[in-house]
């Protein structure tokens, strides 16, 4: 009987033993992806804010810095299930991200943004495909060659298991990506988070024409000037989905003429923008449905292998170990 015993606790060790390779190794993998047809909606707000707005006067489009401004920024995530790479079961999606931003007094659409891009469902990099483009201006969209990347580095979130170290983060402002460094841990709404933060220093990002009265030079019918961008993004970051759940944009941008130098411009945009609570609310709530699931891929296999192993240690001992002989 205790042989029999023996071999019964040895083959439910090794059961458990395989059982949390397989949840690991094999189910993992293939369940811890973005989603093919996200259709998510975001909005961030802020207020005090400097920025340069284009109003119609006389039918003429004429910009106008102005000051103290409450602004609202949406950005509408899709998912492209068009593009060629995108299969079910594969590896990688396409995510179409839509992004306004208006005044709230006036109603006046202060920027705008169309972009999409294709990125690994496990690590959530970028990758090269035929349908990225980025739109900045109504009507005209920036392509490149379907064999290169166009927008590279992290996007939309950070890859499941997020990690203590810095990350290549894309900024649509910059065209290039940036550092996001690790700036520790932090609790949002109740929820183990990590933060990162990635930063530059003003950057030329553009050369155009204005008119000389926006930059103070009104003898000048128009001017051509560099614009200068630099922005601190702080975002706090869910490690086991590397989901997104709060983020705040600290931005400045400035005209900076002929002659003049960084900092002696002209500040067209000047203001911090924070994912609102209802955005954050509902990140938090996704976030913990998420990791509650994929915890039966992380966290069982540990408990499976501990089982399994004591479950084979104690077979071994009963089947190798002496009988006691039984008193006459």
């Amino acid at each position: 009987m205790r042989r029999i015993v023996s071999y019964i606790l040895i083959g439910l060790g090794v059961f458990a033993l395989a059982l949390g390779l397989l949840l690991r190794f094999y189910a993992y993998p293939k369940l811890a992806k973005i989603p093919l047809d996200i259709d998510n909606t975001s909005v961030a707000q802020g207020s005090g804010i400097t920025a340069l707005v284009i109003e119609e006067v006389d039918d003429v489009p004429t910009p106008e810095i102005r000051h103290d401004l409450s602004l609202t920024s949406t950005t509408h995530v899709t998912g492209d299930l068009t593009e060629p790479q995108v299969v079910e079961n594969g590896d990688v999606a396409a995510w179409v991200e839509a992004t306004k931003t208006v005044d709230d007094t006036s109603g006046i659409l202060v920027d705008a943004s169309l972009r999409e891009l294709c990125l690994d469902r496990h690590s959530a990099e970028a990758v090269a495909c035929e349908s990225q483009y980025i739109s900045v201006q109504e009507g005209q969209r920036i392509t490149t060659d379907p064999n290169t990347v166009q927008q590279p580095g992290l996007n939309f979130k950070f890859p499941f298991d997020t990690e203590k170290r810095s990350y290549q983060y894309y900024d649509l402002s910059l065209r290039t990506t940036r550092e996001a460094r690790f700036d520790g841990e932090d609790t949002v709404k109740g929820l183990d988070v990590y933060r990162f933060v990635a930063e530059n220093g003003p950057t030329k990002v553009d050369s155009q024409e204005v008119p000389g009265s926006l930059i103070g030079e009104d003898d000048q019918p128009s001017v051509t000037v560099d614009r200068y961008y630099s922005n601190t993004r702080t975002m706090w970051v869910e490690p086991a989905t590397g989901a997104l759940i709060a983020v705040e944009d600290k931005g400045e941008q400035e005209l900076v003429a002929p002659g003049r130098n960084p900092g002696e411009g002209t500040t067209v945009y000047d203001g911090t923008m924070r994912l609102n609570d209802k955005t954050v609310d509902a990140n938090v709530r996704e976030a913990k449905d998420n990791t509650g699931r994929l915890s039966l891929l992380t966290v069982w296999p540990t408990v499976l292998w501990i089982a399994g192993g004591v479950l084979i240690v104690v077979g071994l001992l009963m089947l190798l170990l002496p009988r006691r002989r039984q008193a006459g």
